[in-house]
């Protein structure tokens, strides 16, 4: 099942992709994809319904981000040993969390803003898991049984603002539109496995990141174990993984984007984005 929403920006309406690839609208089933209506329950009453029976999206809608929002926006940093390899950092010994602020969800094709002052504004693509039970010291051989599904996140960042300015990392990762979500979330049974999943990202036609899921330092069954140490992760909070190497941050010279550029990235199963970065 791959669950979107789609319309104007705050009137999204609930949809499901049918087996010809058209957006369904499913509000007749749920008021939206919230962290209140993200479960098992969802998808098994998704399931039963007869997707043929609902009404077809217009043509060419825009798709917001899968879900209105999100309780915990969380990242794992260097969890990709090539790409900790080309910024010459050590492989942690433990997965590296820091926050990408909640309200910086946005839709897979909207604009990336670019904020003021900006000087080292990167991209990368991830692999976004979104949490479908409430997890709380969960064994990493359980850890998948609570994942509702997978999508598509360029984890879009402000180097300057991240290493340069002090403090936490999350000041260069939280800004407004600086978590491109989707186009949709697929459910797990869509995905026979997460850590065997190619990924792309092209800056202005030319492909910049080409990696795999399978060189993620730390799984993503172990990631959700992990930090069901530190926190409770409830239904739609999600979790951003890491991203494999060529982001502009660890090129020789460095690379970063400029206002009118433009990102294309994807993951197989999982569709693909494309934004355009404007200057506020």
């Amino acid at each position: 099942m791959k669950l979107v929403r789609f319309g104007d920006k705050g009137h999204e309406k609930p949809g499901v992709i049918d087996k010809d690839g058209a957006v369904r609208d499913a509000s007749s089933l749920v008021n939206d994809f919230t962290p209140e209506t993200i479960s098992p329950s969802l998808k098994q009453k998704l399931e039963k319904a007869d997707l043929s029976t609902l009404p077809l999206a217009p043509k060419d809608v825009r798709l917001g981000a899968p879900l209105s929002r999100t309780g915990h926006f969380i990242a794992i940093g260097l969890n990709y040993a090539d790409h900790a390899a080309e910024t010459g950092a050590p492989i942690p010994a433990e997965p590296i969390i820091f926050s990408k602020a909640a309200n910086c969800l946005s839709g897979p094709n909207d604009d990336v803003l670019m904020p003021k002052g900006s000087k080292k504004l990167d991209w990368e693509v991830e692999l976004a898991v979104i949490v479908g039970k409430r997890c709380d010291y969960v064994e990493e051989k359980d850890a998948l049984d609570h994942v509702f599904g997978y999508a598509v996140c360029n984890d879009v960042s402000e180097r300057e603002f991240q290493i340069e300015r002090g403090g936490q990392w999350m000041k260069g990762k939280g800004c407004p539109t600086f978590g491109p979500l989707g186009p949709w979330i697929a459910t797990t049974d869509e995905i026979a496995d997460p850590q065997k999943l190619a990924m792309f990202l092209d800056v202005n036609g030319k492909r910049m990141q080409n990696g795999n899921s399978s060189t993620m330092i730390f799984s993503v069954a172990h990631v959700v174990s992990y930090l069901s140490r530190f926190m409770v992760l409830d239904p739609g909070d999600i979790i951003t993984t890491g991203t494999p190497p060529g982001v502009g941050l660890g090129m020789k010279p460095p690379v970063f984007l400029k206002n009118g550029d433009t990102m294309h990235l994807g993951i197989a199963g999982l569709g693909e984005q494309a934004q355009k970065v404007v200057a506020r």
